[in-house]
């Protein structure tokens, strides 16, 4: 914890506000080793006896937030899953509960990358899309919008980490080698956006990817919201 753009924006705004880490209050990390270390990685936070609950990033977070929070406050950052449509808040403007915070519309958006590599190359038929468990209902969205934009998509579920991106490429038909969307997923943004990256320039492939952390790591496209600014 403590490194990443919604992190940063958090502690930025917080210090605006007056509130210091480590002068007026206590801004508490605990590490998450991999997508199944939420539990453990909340229950810890628990036993520090905080104040508050800051739940940042898939719908796993929040949900191993509230197991432990009992009656504190939960603010979610929630990125890759809907807190309404999943019942975890009522609405955005009045959510209930002791959850409340800001919301990542990935699902429009999925819709919104393919429309902009559709009219950014043209000539494009064929295009190979990266998915894992924690995206799987972004994929979906996609298939539904590449049939009205009139592209053929080839879906690839990245398993068993570390994914091995080469691997899953080779088997990949020349048809759709024209460019790779890379869907919204911890794994990919944060552990291997480097991999990502490097990936995507070693094969030549035009990449629409949804933050702007792998455009300034050498990709070529992306369209979403400021992760600083989410966490601000």
């Amino acid at each position: 914890g403590g490194g990443s753009p919604i992190e940063r924006g958090f502690e930025s705004r917080m210090a605006e506000l007056g509130y210091r880490n480590g002068s007026n209050f206590d801004l508490e990390y605990v590490q998450i080793l991999s997508m199944s270390d939420y539990g453990r990685a909340y229950r810890e936070i628990a036993a520090r006896k905080v104040d508050v609950v800051v739940a940042i990033g898939p719908e796993i977070a929040l949900r191993s937030a509230l197991a432990v929070a009992g009656t504190l406050p939960v603010v979610m950052i929630a990125v890759d899953y809907d807190p309404v449509a999943r019942g975890y808040v009522r609405s955005l403007a009045r959510p209930s509960g002791n959850v409340t915070g800001v919301f990542f519309e990935q699902l429009a958006l999925t819709t919104k990358r393919l429309q902009l590599m559709t009219e950014a190359f043209p000539a494009l038929n064929g295009l190979t899309v990266f998915w894992d468990r924690n995206s799987a209902d972004q994929w979906q969205e996609a298939q539904g919008a590449a049939a009205k934009l009139g592209i053929r998509l080839l879906g690839i579920e990245m398993q068993g980490e570390p994914y091995d991106y080469d691997r899953a490429f080779a088997r990949v038909p020349l048809r759709f080698r024209g460019g790779l969307m890379v869907l919204a997923s911890p794994v990919f943004a944060f552990p291997d956006r480097a991999r990502i990256t490097q990936f995507a320039l070693r094969h030549r492939l035009p990449t629409m990817l949804v933050n702007r952390d792998y455009v300034a790591a050498g990709s070529l496209m992306s369209y979403g919201p400021s992760f600083r600014g989410m966490g601000r």
